[in-house]
């Protein structure tokens, strides 16, 4: 049995949701893997990478802000008419799902910091102010939430990868390329 080739060329998204994408995607590798080191360590760069992970979360709440906006102004491309409902009905989902992730992981943040107390500066010594008061039991709440959700952010990262390799290596139906400026 052998898989639909589609050589067709898929329209290309806007140029500024491509550079969007790329540099979100690149600032929450970072993010993650930050954020992942942090919790398996204690070391004297245990408050450098906190500083890290407090500014470029708190840089992405504000581009996945930026990147909505511009979804909803500059819509996205359709999808190749001959992908089956149900893989478009999951693309669409996946989407609804990362954006919710990644909106939803940064507020958690913040009001994880917030609920503990900790004050939230980020380089150059500029406080954003706290989204809550001192609640120690919210803050041990919103940090496994936090963490849970790092976790899932993971999943969908890599089910967003798989499909993009779907696209790029199965089925060539040029929505990778899409994404890549081509």
């Amino acid at each position: 049995m052998s898989l639909p080739q589609n050589t067709g060329k898929a329209a290309p998204f806007p140029r500024l949701s491509i550079m969007l994408h790329w540099i979100m995607a690149a600032l929450i590798l970072v993010m993650l893997f930050v954020g992942l080191f942090m919790a398996h360590i204690s070391s004297i760069h245990y408050a450098g990478l906190f500083t890290l992970h407090r500014t470029v979360g708190f840089l992405l709440l504000l581009l996945v802000v930026i990147r909505l906006i511009n979804r909803f102004t500059n819509r996205t491309p359709p999808l190749p008419a001959d992908l089956p409902s149900p893989m478009k009905l999951a693309a669409h989902l996946s989407h609804i799902l990362l954006y919710g992730f990644m909106f939803a992981l940064p507020l958690v943040g913040w009001a994880m910091l917030s609920a503990g107390g900790y004050p939230i500066t980020l380089w150059g010594g500029y406080h954003i102010p706290p989204l809550m008061g001192f609640h120690p039991h919210l803050w041990g709440a919103l940090r496994c939430l936090h963490s849970l959700l790092a976790y899932g952010l993971i999943l969908l990262i890599l089910a967003h990868i798989g499909a993009a390799l779907l696209h790029g290596v199965i089925r060539r139906d040029g929505v990778m390329g899409s994404m890549l400026g081509r």
